[in-house]
């Protein structure tokens, strides 16, 4: 909580409070800082989640809307990235493809809030185990959350499970080394 807000009942806490507080980070007081980080994490990045896919969504009914050939002249990478979109989603005004789109943004929503849950609380976790908040750290958190994350794509074939971990790895372990360079 906030100094500003600190003495402050819970009952009596204006909205302005409550906005300090998220902007502190402190959006969830569960008993733990373990639980609270992983919390706040899970609904940060659902949120990410959920903007990201409703303006896929969007990019792609305007890029519909306005090409009549699909694939002519299209870049190969959003021409592939379409590919990923959920059948029923046509750029079409009907009540069918607002639910295909809702039931993707909650996927989605939910992919990126587990992401972000399972990293921050290994990373968390690893920090309080070892003693140390270094790179071996976001290596094995980004490896977990990779392999984790693969489970929920349609291929959860061994060899993806092993692509998504390493990537993982190599990814945070990057930004760890990273931070504070830029």
């Amino acid at each position: 909580m906030s100094s500003s807000s600190s003495n402050v009942n819970l009952e009596t806490r204006s909205p302005l409070d409550e906005v300090i507080c998220f902007n502190k980070g402190g959006l969830f007081d569960l008993g733990h800082p373990l639980l609270n980080r992983i919390a706040e994490s899970f609904v940060k990045a659902s949120g990410i989640g959920a903007v990201q896919a409703v303006s896929r969504e969007a990019y792609f009914s305007a890029v519909d809307g306005n090409r009549m050939d699909n694939t002519g002249g299209m870049p190969s990478e959003v021409s592939n990235a379409k590919k990923h979109r959920l059948h029923g989603l046509r750029g079409e005004t009907s009540s069918k493809s607002l639910e295909a789109m809702v039931k993707n943004t909650g996927k989605e929503s939910l992919q990126w809030g587990l992401a972000a849950g399972i990293y921050s609380g290994l990373t968390y976790g690893l920090k309080e185990a070892r003693g140390a908040n270094d790179w071996k750290n976001s290596a094995m958190a980004g490896g977990i959350t990779g392999a984790t994350l693969a489970l929920t794509s349609g291929d959860t074939s061994q060899e993806h499970m092993v692509h998504c971990a390493i990537t993982g790895a190599a990814i945070s372990t990057a930004a760890n080394l990273l931070t504070g360079i830029f």
